[in-house]
């Protein structure tokens, strides 16, 4: 069924006071909450639901809301919870008229509505971002018609990936899995598999390589025993042949893999799709996740330096290569034609559609650079702190979400997060301005403690 929204009664409670009549609406998360068209997002998400029988879902503000306010407080979905049921300004701003001792979700509704609504959807909370941000004057709609354009890694949830640990955890989770369904194995090699990945670790860190690898090779011939053990165990029984398919091929893939070699490989059992990525930092050479793109504007914004636009770009593509698909999808963000982008050195070669081919500028070109242009390549390097911010404050340091969708969806609503993020600091600086101008005769000091 499609959700049952809510809409404001104006109802009075003789036993409860409304929270537009207790919290203080100056706040900024009031003002941000009455800044935002929630029938636009009521409308936008309510396409991913069909009318028929069955429970109704969770009201469209309630869920964008919480999206809104784990990314934008770099809040897990159970801390976000507890603080829900806390705070009142968070239930006012998820559309609440009474406080609410008892959440009407659980932590798991969160899950279910991303998966839902997919990274499309989730877009749409980055394009009311910036209308919000024309909306209160924090940015001009000509801002988004240059930007700058950047790529970074955002990391998955695993740990760091060695042959020996990836064979030693698949033996784990084979045998463990063999136990469930009732398959009795000859050996499980619980106790000296687990000793073998001790030895191999402490050869490795004493710099003794032919003991590594001889207690590699033994790791690696009892993940085969315990394959071979469970293939012959399952023959002939559908079932659970079906069941372990998926592991015995991860686990087949990881104990053939060897260092060095090239195409596809597997780093993690619970994240297979997770890709390294070497960026050339100094103090992190290999990265272990999906490559996102990431735009911003060239000229800085009266409210800060927005994020237009976020992409999981998966398989780890060239950077020029990605232009073709990020461009018309900051013009569709942003309803706003571009008339320049700048980018680094990694993007020279683009393949950009033929109307922006020659709008593209790169460090270090010379042919064509203009006095104006020349500036705006100077302001290239605006983009590392936006992704500084976004990785570190707004969860997209690492990435929680499962699958290849959870990489495309937390990186879209990460820099909704930060976008938002910076229109409460441009509410909150727009209320010290209007409280100076009324009461000058109480300082500037008076007013940063109201702030």
């Amino acid at each position: 069924m499609r959700p049952r929204e809510r809409r404001d009664s104006g109802q009075r409670d003789l036993l409860r006071p409304r929270l537009d009549e207790t919290v203080n609406m100056s706040h900024p998360l009031a003002k941000l909450a009455a800044q935002i068209d929630w029938a636009y997002l009521e409308k936008t998400f309510g396409a991913a639901y069909k009318d028929g029988s069955g429970h109704p879902p969770l009201p469209t503000r309630l869920m964008a809301g919480l999206a809104i306010l784990k990314h934008t407080f770099d809040l897990s979905d159970e801390v976000l919870c507890e603080r829900w049921l806390e705070n009142p300004y968070y239930q006012l701003f998820c559309g609440e008229e009474f406080f609410r001792h008892e959440a009407p979700f659980d932590r798991s509704s969160m899950t279910r509505w991303r998966q839902r609504m997919g990274e499309e959807k989730a877009a749409t909370l980055i394009q009311e971002s910036l209308s919000v941000a024309v909306k209160t004057k924090a940015a001009r709609p000509q801002d988004f018609t240059k930007v700058i354009v950047d790529t970074t890694v955002q990391p998955k949830n695993i740990m760091f990936p060695t042959d020996a640990k990836l064979m030693h955890r698949a033996r784990e989770k084979l045998v463990a899995l063999a136990q469930k369904l009732g398959v009795e194995l000859r050996q499980s090699y619980a106790r000296v598999g687990k000793q073998a990945l001790i030895m191999h670790q402490r050869y490795a860190h004493a710099k003794q390589f032919r003991r590594s690898n001889a207690a590699l090779r033994v790791i690696r011939t009892r993940l085969g025993r315990v394959m071979r053990d469970i293939r012959r165990k399952i023959a002939g029984d559908d079932g659970k042949q079906a069941a372990f398919a998926q592991l015995l091929s991860l686990a087949q893939s990881v104990r053939d893999q060897k260092r060095g070699q090239r195409g596809k490989k597997i780093y993690s059992l619970h994240a297979p799709h997770t890709e390294c990525i070497g960026k050339g930092k100094a103090h992190k050479p290999y990265e272990f996740g999906v490559k996102v793109s990431i735009a911003t504007t060239i000229e800085r914004s009266r409210g800060g330096q927005f994020a237009v636009h976020a992409k999981a770009l998966p398989g780890n593509p060239y950077d020029g290569h990605t232009l073709a698909t990020v461009l018309p999808e900051i013009e569709k963000q942003t309803g706003a034609a571009l008339t320049r982008i700048v980018a680094d050195a990694g993007y020279r070669g683009h393949n950009a559609p033929a109307s922006h081919k020659f709008k593209v500028y790169t460090s270090g070109q010379k042919r064509g650079v203009t006095q104006a242009i020349k500036r705006h390549l100077k302001r290239r390097s605006a983009v590392e702190p936006v992704i500084g911010h976004i990785k570190q404050e707004h969860r997209m340091g690492c990435n929680f979400l499962a699958h290849g969708a959870g990489d495309a969806i937390n990186a879209v609503l990460a820099a909704a997060g930060y976008n938002f993020r910076r229109l409460i600091a441009w509410l909150r600086l727009f209320l010290c301005i209007i409280l100076e101008a009324i009461l000058p005769s109480r300082g500037t000091k008076h007013i940063a403690t109201i702030a």
